[in-house]
């Protein structure tokens, strides 16, 4: 078997070192656009394109016609998903002979800067909030657990923001591990994006939601924010917190040039306030925009995307791969 890789090559899978490609098996089940639309089935659009207008991104033009084809049916495969967890967790409580009851339902949404993710999470959140089984779905990014720019700085991190050794992997994973527990406000910290930093004096309480959604460019990976000790294997990752993953794809060509076009509008508005991280690229001419965007993405995101972001997403249960317009093209499913 082989899988479309994000610069649109085929690539073959390999499983224990084992390439699959001769034994005709497949991880996943592959969808074209209209193949996923007809698994809608009769779930209700509830979203107008007023609400869908605040959901959406710097220049992501997410159409009602991409909610009712792409994002029903995941709603409903969610719903799905999420109902037979709770029967599961009834099988849990008859054996213990004790209520256990159902701890959140965590989904995971991975993928690199620029394809989309946070817009594809807001939307995502709207849907399930509107299932009657789960009304309260809360959505959480890990910028959040992102160091602080002065402990970046004092590790010499600063060019590695977003890299997983950029991040505060104990505080996630203990914020994970009490959404799973049930408690109470658990508490997770804001990410400012005009000030890039983390802002000391917020927090956003998370307060035992039927559904979080957890979003991120390195969720997937196994082999970080462990809670182990010191010269051991972890004992506990990330990705032991998830029920069900989700990875936002597109060929590496797209997402420079959503990169570089993100990047010139917000040149041209957000840098433009002397609060702004980044306000010292006010000036810059369009070529010299051009330049500079092209060049963080080469340094660090493209980097990030191929040493940490592309290696786990045959670790998602679903793979959505996006095509030029931001519309997603296909759909894959995992089947084991």
């Amino acid at each position: 078997m082989s899988s479309a890789d994000s610069d649109g090559e085929d690539r073959p899978v390999v499983t224990n070192g084992v390439e699959l490609a001769d034994e005709g098996f497949s991880a996943y089940v592959s969808f074209a656009r209209e193949e996923w639309a007809r698994l809608r089935s009769n779930t209700p659009l509830t979203l107008s394109e007023a609400d869908l207008a605040s959901l959406r991104g710097v220049n992501e033009q997410i159409s009602l016609q991409d909610v009712v084809e792409i994002y029903l049916p995941l709603s409903r495969l969610l719903n799905l998903h999420v109902r037979s967890a709770r029967t599961l967790g009834g099988v849990k409580d008859e054996f213990l002979g004790r209520l256990v009851g159902h701890p959140p339902y965590v989904i995971a949404i991975a993928g690199s800067v620029a394809v989309g993710k946070s817009t594809f999470a807001r939307i995502l959140q709207a849907l399930l909030a509107r299932w009657p089984d789960h009304p309260r779905v809360a959505l959480v990014t890990t910028d959040g657990f992102l160091y602080p720019n002065r402990e970046l700085e004092s590790r010499g991190l600063m060019s590695r923001k977003g890299f997983p050794e950029s991040y505060d992997r104990r505080r996630m994973v203990r914020f994970l591990a009490d959404i799973k527990a049930g408690r109470r406000h658990v508490e997770a910290p804001v990410y400012s994006h005009r000030a890039y930093d983390i802002l000391p004096d917020e927090t956003l309480v998370v307060d035992q939601p039927d559904i979080l959604i957890f979003e991120g460019l390195n969720v997937l990976q196994t082999g970080w924010g462990e809670l182990g000790t010191a010269g051991h294997s972890p004992t506990i990752v990330i990705s032991d917190f998830f029920d069900f993953s989700l990875f936002v794809d597109a060929p590496i060509g797209h997402i420079e040039g959503w990169y570089v076009t993100r990047f010139k509008t917000l040149q041209r508005t957000v840098f433009q306030n002397p609060a702004s991280y980044f306000h010292h690229y006010k000036d810059l001419n369009e070529v010299e925009c051009e330049r500079v965007a092209r060049g963080i993405w080469r340094d660090i995101n493209l980097a990030n995307l191929n040493e940490n972001i592309l290696p786990t997403r045959e670790r998602a249960n679903v793979v959505l791969t996006k095509r030029a317009d931001h519309s997603v093209g296909e759909v894959r499913l995992r089947q084991i």
